[in-house]
């Protein structure tokens, strides 16, 4: 593999993992913590977004493994 498109990809795959992870913790009311998860469960568009919670973290898990592989791959065990 080419190591700009390497380094392209994982800049990529970290950017997916921060907005994964943002997905994931803003439709998650666990995490949030009752008093924001009951002001969210009003709004219609967090009922929307909720249901869609399960695939957010299979998309964080997927992009943080795409993410590891590439790094260890690209630069190697510091160890």
């Amino acid at each position: 593999m080419d190591y700009q498109l390497g380094v392209k990809i994982l800049f990529l795959a970290g950017i997916t993992n921060i907005l994964f992870l943002l997905l994931t913790f803003f439709s998650c009311r666990c995490l949030m913590g009752p008093r924001l998860s009951r002001f969210f469960a009003k709004q219609g568009w967090f009922r929307h977004l909720y249901k869609y919670h399960c695939l957010f973290w299979w998309g964080f898990f997927i992009s943080v493994i795409i993410h590891t592989i590439l790094a260890f791959y690209l630069f190697g065990s510091p160890f």
